[in-house]
């Protein structure tokens, strides 16, 4: 009985399960077959091991493969240099690409639920509201000033530097000088990190870019949810530096909350006081000529309702906690403060390797702005900056497109597949895998820009007639596109665009070291890691009032 139970399962094994299996190994290798994948570029210990020079390592790789894949102990991670599939992610198939819970979870500590880290209605919602404010002209006009009164003080920072023919750290004063510009239009609050005399808001910005810096090593770092269990290592460090951030976020909110629960009235005199000292300083940074009615035209309703700084009409209109509005403040300070500081070292950087371009520029400035006399100091020539001017500047525009080409301030960013899907080259994409785009190595890639990919060249910005030409946003991916395009994109460009006229018409540049190679933090935004000094010498007919 025994042999013959043995021997009815060993020919059920043998007609039965054996070819089953071989179905299924047969089934398997034909699907792998039949299925398409991209090429394997590497590991994130790959990643890992070139964290430092994370995005020339990514770059060398796409100079290989448009598209590939990085072998991850989790989910799939594609990366793409690919215009074709970054318009598909980004546009085309747009709703079934986004942050997801992964990137939400990298960014969350840092980020919150801001705008950058989530999805669906809440991010909708943060969209309308900020494109809103975005549009407002109260905003504009605010901005303006704000941007103007400190590139002045930049203005004669240099001067001071030029007389004594000393050497600039131009990274710290970038920095210190956009924090000052976000901190007033976004949150009415004066940082005045230019001066140094807040200590407070220098521990801050410290804390801010090492939180940044230590966050994004979490894209590469497989144990950081270990590390931040325990609370030991890199996640350690980031808790002690949010700490720091906090403190000084939910201050801010507390303060602005205290100023806006006061009767209406007081709010209505305090605002007219803010208002009557805005219209000052616009005059003190606007030459008479140019200080046109609109300037005054102040509905009493509107300054019932509003006032100038984001975070006020936030707080107006959103009946929300404070770590809501902390999340909007971290969100804000990210887009506006390290992308353009970062993108104005990077620019005069360039410049300095390429003093003909940098001629060339301050050229442009000077024919837009139809200086032909001699400018006294730079608050004189500030006060000639007009808006006509600046749109004039087209030279200018090209230089800082093709410094952003080069540099993006976003290098790398990531999206999730939320349900599985086949991209335009026809290569699978799973749920849950990591998608990537990477404008860092797309402003790099000869197939897309052409053998020069590599140069420091504005005038591939420029029609036959000098006009500047905008390309498709597919290509020059550092603004994203699609419906997550950057809500602050002229709202960037006419800082770095005041900040440019300003000191380039006034100053030339040159780096105190010629062979300095600069590197970068890998964050995410891009910055310069440590000091970029600069000599500064003053342009034609400039001399200290």
């Amino acid at each position: 009985m025994g042999f013959s139970m043995n021997f009815l399962l060993n020919l059920i094994f043998i007609t039965v399960i054996i070819p089953l299996f071989l179905l299924l190994i047969f089934l398997y290798i034909y699907n792998q077959q039949t299925k398409k994948y991209h090429p394997i570029g590497g590991t994130v210990f790959n990643m890992l091991i070139n964290f430092k020079r994370l995005h020339h390592y990514m770059a060398d790789l796409a100079a290989k493969y448009k598209t590939f894949r990085m072998i991850s102990p989790f989910r799939g991670e594609i990366y793409t240099t690919d215009p074709v599939l970054v318009e598909y992610i980004l546009k085309t198939n747009f709703q079934n690409y986004g942050k997801g819970t992964h990137v939400h979870n990298l960014l969350e500590d840092f980020l919150g639920d801001g705008i950058f880290t989530v999805d669906g209605d809440e991010w909708q919602e943060q969209r309308k509201l900020s494109s809103h404010e975005f549009s407002t002209k109260v905003l504009r006009d605010f901005s303006c000033v704000t941007f103007r009164k400190n590139a002045v003080k930049l203005g004669n920072i240099f001067l001071e530097a030029a007389k004594s023919n000393q050497v600039v750290d131009i990274n710290d004063l970038f920095m210190k000088a956009t924090a000052d510009s976000i901190f007033k239009v976004a949150f009415g609050v004066d940082l005045d990190n230019l001066s140094g005399s807040n200590e407070e808001g220098v521990r801050f910005s410290r804390a801010f870019d090492d939180a940044n810096e230590l966050t994004y090593n979490r894209l590469v770092d497989i144990t950081w949810k270990i590390k931040k269990y325990f609370n030991i290592g890199s996640e350690a460090e980031l808790k002690k530096n949010l700490k720091v951030v906090d403190e000084f976020v939910y201050k801010v909110i507390r303060t602005k909350s205290e100023q806006m629960s006061k009767p209406k009235d007081n709010y209505l005199v305090s605002y007219v006081y803010s208002v009557s000292q805005t219209i000052i300083e616009v005059y003190s940074f606007t030459c008479s000529s140019l200080f046109t009615p609109f300037n005054l035209t102040f509905d009493l309703r509107t300054l019932q309702l509003t006032k100038e700084d984001i975070l006020s009409r936030f707080m107006q209109m959103e009946n929300r906690d404070p770590k809501y509005f902390r999340d909007i403040i971290m969100n804000y300070v990210l887009a506006g403060k390290d992308p353009i500081a970062a993108t104005m070292t990077w620019l005069i950087y360039m410049l300095c390797k390429y003093p003909q371009v940098q001629d060339k520029v301050a050229n442009d400035i000077k024919e837009a702005m139809y200086i032909k006399e001699e400018v006294t100091n730079v608050a004189n020539f500030e006060a000639r900056l007009s808006e006509d001017a600046l749109e004039k500047m087209q030279y200018l525009q090209a230089t800082l497109a093709e410094t952003i080409r080069l540099y993006p301030a976003l290098p790398l960013d990531l999206k999730i597949c939320f349900s599985s899907d086949v991209l335009p080259d026809g290569c699978i994409v799973k749920k849950g895998d990591v998608v990537a785009y990477m404008p860092y190595a797309m402003g790099r890639m000869k197939f897309i820009w052409g053998d020069d990919a590599h140069e420091f060249k504005p005038e591939r910005w420029l029609d036959a007639n000098g006009c500047f030409h905008s390309k498709s946003p597919f290509k020059f991916t550092a603004f994203q596109a699609g419906p997550r395009t950057c809500l602050g994109r002229e709202f960037a460009y006419r800082q770095m665009k005041i900040f440019s006229s300003i000191l380039l018409g006034c100053f030339a540049f040159k780096l105190s070291n010629a062979n300095e190679d600069p590197k970068y933090r890998t964050t995410i935004n891009i910055q310069l890691d440590g000091p970029l000094n600069i000599y500064v010498s003053l342009r034609s007919g400039l001399h200290d009032p």
